[in-house]
C-alpha cells in the first residue's frame, strides 16, 4: 500500500528518550534517562479507595460521559488550590481539565499554529511540547537558556523580528536543565510580551516540586490582559498513569478550548479526575510536602556524587527542585559519543541534542534524571560517568 501521509507528518521525529528507555529493562541497567515520579511515591492504598468508592457509590457520573471542561468538583478545587498557591484570578480566567501537560501543548498548538508560523521556545526545551508543535506545522526558533532564564536580548531581538504565534518556557525546574526562571526576568519576559503583543505559554509541570529556595509567582499571576496561557499536571505530584492535566486561560478563550477539546477525546477519564479532586480536598498538600525530603535526598546523592567523580571541566548546577540535573561538557564538545559510551557501560543517560530545534546539531548537554533510580544506583552511576569523563576529557 502507497500511504499518502498529511505534510504535517513531515518533520515527526522519534522521542530518542523514548528508544533509551527501552534499554532501561535489561539487567544491570542503571538509568538517568527518565522523567517520571518514583513509583513507590503514588498514593496507591488512598487511591484503590477513592477509585472503589466512586465505582460503587457513583458508578452513572463515574463510567459514563462527562462534560468536556471537566469534572465540576475537581475544576473548583482546583481553582481553589491556584488561586491559593499560584495566586491566579479567576476572575478573569477560565480552567479547562486535559488528558495530562502533554495534551495541553497539543491544544494550545492546534488553537493557535497555522502551518508555516513561528514558535519561540527555550533552547533546550522539553521535546514532547515541541514534537507538539512541530505537528502543526510550527517552524521553531530556540531562544538560548542561561541559568536563571532565557537571554532576554536573544528574546526581544525575536519578538522584535516576526511576531511568532506564542513563546513558550517551562518557567520553575525546566526540563531539561533543571534552570527556574529568576523574578526579575519572569517580570521582562511578561513585559517584552506586551511591548511585542506576544502570547506567552508558560508550563509550570515541577513548581510544587520545591524543596529549596524560595517560591517564585509565576508569569500567569502577572498577567493583566489574557496573553498568558498556563498549564499544570497531577503528574508529578500523583502518578503519570491518570493523565490529568489543566489548562489555564482568559474566558474569551474558552468556547474554542472546549470545542478543541471535544474534537480529540470529548473528555477526559472523569474517575482520575475524581481521584484528583478527591486528594485535593484532602491530603494532597500533605502529599505533595512528604516528596519533597524523598527527592530533596536524591538530588543531594546526585550532586554529591558529581561533586566528588566529574572531570572539574564538566559543568552542573545543584538543583532547588523537579527531577533533573543538567551536564555540560566543555563548549565544543558533542554529548553524544560520550552517551553512547556510557550506554555500552551499562548507564543510561541523555543528550542535550534531544531537546534541541535542531537535534542533528551537536550538543555539549546530559540530561541526568535523579527521581526514579535509587540512592545506590546514582551513586553507582555517577561514578561510571565520572570515571568517563576523565577518560574522554584527559
Amino acid at each position: 500500500m502507497d500511504y499518502r501521509m498529511a505534510s504535517r507528518m513531515d518533520g515527526a521525529q522519534g522521542s530518542i528518550i523514548r528508544e533509551l528507555l527501552k534499554l532501561a529493562a535489561e539487567p544491570g541497567m542503571i538509568s538517568f534517562g527518565g522523567g517520571a515520579p518514583e513509583p513507590a511515591s503514588f498514593p496507591t492504598e488512598r487511591f484503590a479507595k477513592i477509585a472503589e468508592n466512586a465505582i460503587k457509590n457513583k458508578a452513572k457520573a463515574t463510567l459514563g460521559y462527562g462534560i468536556s471542561e471537566g469534572y465540576p468538583p475537581l475544576v473548583a478545587s482546583l481553582k481553589a488550590y491556584l488561586t491559593k498557591t499560584e495566586h491566579l484570578d479567576f476572575s478573569d480566567n477560565e480552567l479547562l481539565i486535559l488528558s495530562g501537560g502533554q495534551q495541553c501543548a497539543d491544544l494550545v498548538a492546534k488553537l493557535f499554529v497555522n502551518e508555516g508560523d513561528r514558535v519561540l521556545v527555550e533552547n533546550p526545551s522539553f521535546v514532547g511540547c515541541m514534537n507538539a508543535f512541530r505537528s502543526y506545522g510550527a517552524r521553531l526558533q530556540g531562544i538560548p537558556l542561561e541559568s536563571d532564564g532565557v537571554n532576554l536580548e536573544a528574546l526581544e531581538a525575536a519578538f522584535a523580528t516576526e511576531k511568532p504565534s506564542f513563546f513558550y518556557m517551562i518557567s520553575t525546574f525546566q526540563n531539561p536543565s533543571g534552570y527556574t526562571t529568576s523574578h526579575e526576568k519572569r517580570k521582562a519576559i511578561y513585559q517584552l510580551a506586551k511591548q511585542y503583543n506576544v502570547m506567552v505559554f508558560e508550563d509550570n509541570p515541577y513548581g510544587e516540586l520545591r524543596y529549596e529556595g524560595a517560591w517564585i509567582p509565576s508569569v500567569k499571576s502577572m498577567d493583566q490582559d489574557g496573553r498568558v496561557l498556563y498549564s499544570g499536571s497531577f503528574s508529578k505530584t500523583l502518578a503519570p498513569g491518570m493523565r490529568v492535566g489543566y489548562l489555564v486561560y482568559n474566558k474569551a478563550l474558552h468556547t474554542k478550548c472546549k470545542i478543541a477539546k471535544q474534537g480529540v477525546d470529548v473528555h477526559s477519564s472523569t474517575l482520575y479526575q475524581m481521584m484528583c479532586h478527591a486528594m485535593l480536598k484532602d491530603g494532597y498538600e500533605a502529599h505533595v510536602a512528604s516528596l519533597l525530603p524523598r527527592y530533596k535526598a536524591k538530588a543531594n546523592v546526585m550532586s554529591a556524587a558529581l561533586e566528588k567523580h566529574m572531570h572539574k571541566d564538566v559543568r552542573w548546577q545543584r538543583p532547588q527542585g523537579g527531577f533533573f540535573i543538567m551536564a555540560w561538557l566543555p563548549e565544543g564538545m558533542d554529548s553524544l559519543p560520550f552517551v553512547n559510551e556510557a550506554v555500552k557501560r551499562r548507564v543510561i543517560t541523555v543528550p542535550g541534542s534531544a531537546f534541541t530545534v535542531d537535534p542533528s546539531r551537536p550538543n555539549n548537554g546530559i540530561r541526568l534524571n535523579f527521581s526514579l533510580p535509587s540512592a545506590e544506583q546514582i551513586e553507582e552511576g555517577i561514578v561510571i560517568l565520572g570515571q568517563l569523563s576523565h577518560e574522554m576529557l584527559g
